[in-house]
């Protein structure tokens, strides 16, 4: 590595090159806020209780009124979808924190060392990947304790499970787009739900499309969020999960990679 002079900083040409150096300049940028979770214990703590307050406030308010065709206990056909929009949510905390460091000028810090530019966003990504993970054992943990279960089997069980992660995934960089192109914490926060309300509540992750009104029928049942709740759920009851199971694979990578190559685009332009 090259050693910069006083005063400056080391050009992107003197950075290292592989595939090895650019795992590493991920690992250590996820690092970087993985670190801090321990340091802010009450962010990890809020966004673990949110959860668990769907959980609880939809199985009990809304489970005694709301029968599902197919599906003898609401819980059973609720609790996927619960953990399909919480995953989501979670996804939103990488628009944020970009915009955070964005705003506070970290990001160009950053941009200035000889890394990876794309490792920035990568890493951060995977550190939402990680939270987003505790977040869902623990609401796992809260459905059990109040009634769901594996109908299907575990490995049905962890192929549902791997899916819910990697379509969080996809749209963690949705949010890094978001957090990279808005000018402020608050803009990233706001702009980040005005999308994700729609997209979970007008599907099927809380009741069957088929009740809603004839024109929204359409979007609620092509919507990418209602194609991955039922591969899901089919999987974690034991059901057929047909062509949404690929359907939902697909929406999942296509997604990453577009939205990966647009937010690691505008990065780079943002902070040069």
């Amino acid at each position: 590595m090259t050693t910069a002079t006083a005063g400056t900083y080391p050009s992107v040409e003197d950075a290292p090159s592989g595939p090895g150096w650019a795992v590493r300049d991920c690992w250590t940028e996820a690092s970087r806020h993985l670190r801090a979770l321990p340091r802010n214990p009450e962010v990890l703590a809020f966004s673990t209780i949110q959860p668990v307050m769907f959980v609880l406030l939809f199985t009990y308010v809304f489970g005694g009124s709301i029968n599902v065709p197919g599906f003898g206990d609401y819980k059973q056909f609720l609790l996927p979808g619960i953990f399909a929009q919480t995953v989501l949510f979670g996804s939103t905390f990488a628009a944020v924190g970009l915009a955070e460091d964005m705003s506070k000028g970290i990001a160009d810090r950053l941009r200035s060392l000889p890394m990876y530019p794309a490792a920035v966003l990568v890493g951060r990504t995977f550190a939402d990947l990680i939270r987003n993970l505790l977040t869902f054992f623990v609401m796992l943990a809260v459905a059990f304790l109040i009634g769901f279960r594996f109908e299907g089997t575990l490995l049905e069980a962890l192929a549902a499970s791997l899916l819910l992660l990697s379509f969080a995934y996809a749209f963690t960089w949705v949010n890094a787009l978001l957090g990279v192109s808005v000018g402020s914490v608050e803009a990233a926060n706001s702009a980040s739900f005005t999308w994700i309300f729609p997209l979970t509540f007008v599907s099927s992750a809380f009741v069957d499309p088929r009740s809603m009104p004839s024109w929204l029928q359409p979007f609620a049942r092509n919507n990418p969020f209602t194609i991955a709740t039922n591969a899901v759920r089919a999987l974690y009851n034991g059901k057929e999960a047909g062509n949404d199971l690929w359907l939902a694979l697909a929406w999942a990578a296509g997604i990453t990679v577009v939205f990966a190559i647009l937010a690691v685009r505008k990065f780079t332009s943002s902070t040069r």
